[in-house]
């Protein structure tokens, strides 16, 4: 899984779209694992067209039909709903929106920009908001991870 290499393509092609989850929180400082990229992307014609473009590249297709190859549509990205993809870089979630309906748009007054290196910048998702959604979906994987995440946010506040 390359992370990185994943979050350089999708800001090379400058789609518009938020960290959210885990790779939000070990970017943040938190001392969680995790096994896939979580994001949120704005669904105008010409974002869609891009994140398209860059999944198409990076030969994205849909993790519950491997070995079968079924890869999204600009239509399936045009929805709330959530494409659990495999590309050739690792698991990409891409979601239409998260818990409570959060779309794009919602979650970007809860963001910050993050340097992953000198020429790549990326919207992160607060940690405070990352822990009102794991709270709010209340999966028994997101309240396992919620004391740490807490903590990672409290030493935040300590800097």
């Amino acid at each position: 899984m390359d992370f990185r290499a994943l979050l350089r393509r999708l800001a090379e092609a400058e789609v518009d779209f938020i960290i959210v989850g885990g790779v939000g929180a070990v970017l943040q400082g938190a001392p969680t694992t995790t096994f896939d990229l979580d994001i949120v992307h704005a669904r105008d014609a010409e974002n869609r067209a891009r994140l398209l473009g860059v999944l198409q590249e990076l030969e994205a297709c849909y993790r519950e039909h491997l070995p079968r190859v079924l890869t999204p549509t600009e239509n399936d990205l045009d929805s709330d709903g959530h494409m659990l993809l495999m590309t050739t870089a690792g698991p990409l979630d891409v979601l239409g929106a998260v818990a409570g309906s959060r779309r794009y748009e919602d979650l970007l007054p809860h963001t910050s920009t993050l340097s992953l290196d000198d020429r790549t910048q990326v919207r992160i998702l607060g940690l405070e908001m990352i822990i009102r959604l794991k709270e709010e979906t209340g999966r028994e994987k997101d309240r396992a991870q919620l004391p740490l995440l807490r903590r990672a946010l409290e030493e935040q506040g300590e800097e």
